[in-house]
């Protein structure tokens, strides 16, 4: 039979003694522990959830600034265009000046030279037609 003395109470502070002794060199350490390791892991997770936002916002910082360097360089391109196609316009006047010029210089040469040509043959007229009347005729005409 089981007889209830003054060891049970001995046991019963033996075991509160131990849950103490326990409690302190063991678990509270492990809880500790635990508890620095959750806060360290959530930390990260926060940590990493920052830096996928701060991604997100640079990618779409980055797409926009490329956007806006390919609008500037396509507006930057037109502008060149236009003054390529303004300068073009100026070097095609500036050539089809210069052809007037000097087709108007050729075509002045050209009636200087058929006035001039035909002043000669109507100086020479008298003796071609002096010369043909003898040859048709076959005698000399005075």
């Amino acid at each position: 039979m089981i007889s209830v003395d003054q060891s049970v109470f001995i046991h019963i502070i033996n075991f509160l003694f131990l849950i103490w002794a326990l409690n302190a060199i063991l678990y509270k350490p492990i809880r500790q522990i635990l508890i620095k390791r959750k806060e360290k892991v959530s930390g990260l997770d926060q940590k990493i959830k920052t830096f996928l936002e701060d991604a997100e916002q640079k990618d779409l910082a980055y797409a926009a600034g490329l956007k806006a360097a390919r609008a500037k360089g396509l507006k930057e391109k037109d502008v060149f265009l236009q003054s390529a196609a303004e300068e073009e316009r100026k070097i095609i006047e500036q050539i089809d000046l210069k052809n007037q010029a000097i087709f108007a210089e050729v075509q002045v040469k050209i009636r200087k030279d058929a006035e001039a040509a035909k002043a000669a043959l109507l100086q020479e007229v008298d003796v071609f037609a002096e010369a043909i009347s003898q040859k048709i005729l076959g005698r000399v005409v005075s």
